[in-house]
């Protein structure tokens, strides 16, 4: 079979799953030539505009997804991409039915499903070799690649345009002056995966006093207040818009997020507070100046995605002290 040289990429959630494919699909459009369209969850859409290797965005809604329509809808894509490849990056019974619809090459990448499971059920004892050594977006070349490339060629990209950036440059300068300014994601779609609001508070304090500015990013109730030395972005900026405001700050610090990958994406380093989940999870931020705070905890992983309710009072959470954090963030800043 010939290999086409367009395809359609289908991966719907969340906002960091779909951020860590754009390195891949950089890496397979400079390798082979390929171009792209890309079929998404409605919110996420955003992230992908500018990318060079991207013709053309799908969007499609939940309630359409879940209805009996999204069965339809599928149908209409495979014949309306007809000749093109799929490039299953999802792994649903969704992303399968699509797969049986379509008339063309059908790439789908491996999930580690089994030793998910066995490295989860025994606490770390079984399964970790291959989930270690290959990261998400290592895992999304190897629907192509027999051999996966390197993680460092295989980073997030995020393509701001001009006038995106210079947003984010008058932001920063109308908000911290010549201050460099930090930037806090305190929020966690699974509340085991949270660090603490005190901590979150704490840390600001001490982050103002070493001559720093704090701009909170995200959605949701920050736990923060606002102030001279604190700028609450919380619920004001798109998700470009917050990519703008991330390329012109010096370091983020979150828990295991979506945001981190989009920092990634602009290349601002990132701290990143790793309680339930793991490493071997594959969605540790791989920059080279990325760093990532974790407790050494025998119970971790606890779960996947960090939704089981937590034992021990999130130990693993509360062994990761704000100095700790303030001395891993001054460390960027010299």
């Amino acid at each position: 079979m010939n290999v086409p040289n367009s395809w359609l990429v289908m991966r719907l959630s969340a906002l960091g799953d779909v951020v860590l494919t754009t390195g891949v699909l950089s890496y397979l459009h400079k390798k082979y030539g390929w171009r792209f369209t890309f079929l998404t969850l409605e919110p996420w859409a955003s992230v992908l505009e500018g990318h060079p290797a991207i013709d053309s965005i799908i969007s499609i809604d939940k309630k359409q997804l879940r209805s009996s329509s999204g069965y339809s809808f599928f149908k209409q894509l495979a014949e309306d991409n007809e000749g093109k490849g799929l490039l299953d990056l999802h792994g649903t019974m969704r992303s399968r039915f699509l797969a049986l619809c379509w008339k063309g090459a059908v790439r789908r990448y491996p999930k580690f499903s089994l030793q998910r499971r066995l490295f989860l059920q025994t606490e770390g004892k079984l399964g970790g070799e291959k989930l270690l050594r290959f990261n998400v977006p290592q895992r999304y070349a190897l629907a192509v690649e027999e051999e996966a490339p390197s993680r460092l060629e295989l980073l997030p990209q995020i393509f701001l345009s001009e006038e995106e950036k210079q947003y984010g440059l008058n932001m920063c300068k109308r908000i911290a002056g010549e201050k460099p300014i930090v930037a806090l994601h305190p929020f966690s779609t699974h509340p085991n995966k949270a660090w603490f609001n005190d901590n979150w508070r704490d840390l600001t304090a001490k982050l103002a006093d070493a001559g720093v500015h704090v701009v909170v990013l995200g959605v949701g109730n920050s736990p923060v207040a606002e102030n001279a030395n604190v700028t609450d972005l919380t619920g004001k900026t798109t998700i470009r818009e917050t990519c703008a405001v991330l390329a012109c700050s010096q370091v983020l610090v979150t828990g295991d997020s979506g945001p981190m990958h989009l920092a990634g994406g602009v290349q601002t380093p990132v701290v990143a507070l790793f309680g339930p989940t793991h490493r071997a999870w594959g969605f540790y931020p791989e920059g080279l100046s990325d760093i990532v705070l974790e407790a050494d905890e025998d119970c971790r992983p606890c779960s996947l995605h960090g939704k089981k309710v937590c034992e021990k009072d999130q130990a693993c959470m509360r062994a990761i002290t704000p100095d700790r954090v303030l001395q891993s963030v001054l460390s960027l800043l010299m």
